[in-house]
Parts: C-alpha cells; structure tokens; sequence
C-alpha cells in the first residue's frame, strides 16, 4: 500500500522558513515523479513544484520560484520542501503528491496522496 505522509507544517511569520517532509512507504519516491500542491482556503488546489523521477526535470510555480526549494534522501525514502521568505499569501494545505499519469514530463503509473499539512503565515 501507498502512503505519503506530510509533516513540518504550522504557524510562521511572514518572512520566516519552514521546511515540509513527505515520507513514502510502498514505493521507492525516486521511481516516479512527485510533487508539492497547496489549498488556500476558498481557492482551487494549485501545484507548488514537481521533480521527476530523474531528477533532471524540476519546475517551481512562478509564484514561489527563488524562495521554495524542492529536495529528495533517496536513503530515507523522502522529499522536502523548504520554503523561505514566506508571504501570507503561502498560507495553504500543502500535500505531497504521486499525481498519476503524466506529471512532471514523465508517466506516473501510480496515484498517491498525502493528507496535508498546515501552513499558517501571520504575524
């Protein structure tokens, strides 16, 4: 069974770092493609960043480009996103994400997502 399960969110001031894990069981994370979405409240589901399975293929939404991070431990089965200089408008759940089908420039021939964790920006 695949499960991915997020971590490290919580409540920041604007400016301040967090870093998310993702913890994969049932796959080996780097044979697929996978990624970082968030919800803000009363908005759609958006995609953060993706990486693929490679790693070769990395892209960042404008919106968090050159302050949002996206990293893998091949050994402890987990990627992180670290994230900087964050903005109230970072506030969102952010899930891991295995989206099946074509992600990221490759074909994931799984489906997987995590439950989401928190991200509060406020002063």
């Amino acid at each position: 069974q695949v499960q991915l399960v997020e971590s490290g969110g919580g409540l920041v001031q604007p400016g301040g770092s967090l870093r998310l894990s993702c913890a994969a069981s049932g796959i080996t994370s780097d044979s697929y493609a996978i990624g970082w979405f968030r919800q803000a409240p009363g908005k759609e589901r958006e995609g953060v960043v993706c990486v693929s399975s490679s790693g070769i293929n990395v892209h960042y939404a404008d919106s968090v480009k050159g302050r949002f991070t996206i990293s893998r431990d091949t050994s402890k089965n987990t990627v992180y996103l670290q994230m900087n200089n964050l903005k109230p408008e970072d506030t969102a759940v952010y899930y891991c994400a295995l989206p099946g089908g074509n992600y990221c420039g490759v074909t994931n021939t799984l489906d997987a997502w995590g439950q989401g964790t928190l991200v509060t920006v406020s002063s």
